[in-house]
């Protein structure tokens, strides 16, 4: 097992099925090599789903919980049980190794005043997901559900420039990452008071990189580091979803000011 500092994997979940292949990952490809603490919060999913999730139990550290708080709740649930150097906020359909995990410790190791990074998120094909952002504002959030292509192709440049299409493939600063997987120092992270609650779905990333910025702390991107990423795209899908996505988009904005185009 390789000597570096602890690393918490904070993994929240709501009946997610691909949990199991992530935690099976976990188990195999980054438990053997890394000192690692695992934590999972369970946001009251069903009780067959509860009794396949107690199976992980002896390896790792999982938290029932009688409702559905959100996802900000259930991480910064797990970060109140954990006294590790490093906090990994990961999604339930993440799947990654100890290389990347590594690579990420090495880099907050040497570099102090970054307090969070994030790594290349692919898909299961090898194809990029463009989850960094370097501006937000209502327009851009909207045109991504437009189902009519011709009228995505019409703003095709703006959407290439508010996806981050262009970054190269140079560890850099960036404005905001993705909550799919986001590599804290768990000091920072319980600073600056974990996830904003208010937030149920959605958003909760936007801001809390919002927040890191405001405390004088670096985000970067680390595209040498990579995970993969299932990437549902629930809020396209469901109408469900997209309330809660739209309520969360109007309490981001309410929050940090509105930005229309």
């Amino acid at each position: 097992m390789l000597l570096i500092k602890t690393i918490a994997i904070s993994i929240v979940t709501y009946n997610s099925q691909d949990v199991f292949e992530t935690l099976d990952n976990i188990v195999t490809k980054i438990m053997p090599y890394i000192k690692t603490n695992i934590y999972v919060f369970d946001n009251n999913s069903s009780d067959e789903y509860k009794k396949k999730l107690k199976s992980y139990g002896t390896q790792m550290s999982i938290h029932y919980h009688h409702e559905n708080m959100g996802f900000g709740f259930g991480h910064n649930y797990n970060a109140s049980k954990c006294n590790d150097e490093y906090f990994i906020v990961y999604n339930p359909d993440i799947l990654a190794d100890h290389e990347t995990l590594i690579k990420m410790h090495d880099f907050m190791e040497d570099q102090v005043e970054v307090g969070m990074c994030v790594p290349k998120v692919l898909n299961k094909d090898g194809s990029i997901q463009y989850l960094i952002r370097k501006r937000l504002n209502l327009f851009d959030y909207m045109l991504r559900f437009i189902p009519f292509k011709f009228i995505r192709r019409l703003f095709d440049k703006r959407l290439a420039n508010y996806e981050c299409r262009d970054l190269s493939d140079e560890r850099q600063e960036i404005l905001f990452g993705s909550g799919c997987f986001m590599f804290f120092r768990t000091s920072i992270f319980k600073k600056i008071k974990g996830f904003d609650e208010r937030f149920f779905m959605y958003f909760e990333d936007n801001d809390i990189c919002q927040r890191l910025r405001a405390a004088n702390e670096k985000i970067y991107y680390l595209p040498d580091a990579t995970v993969i990423h299932f990437y549902a795209k629930g809020a396209h899908k469901s109408k469900k979803l997209f309330s809660i996505f739209i309520k969360s988009m109007v309490q981001y904005f309410n929050k940090w000011g509105w930005t229309f185009f």
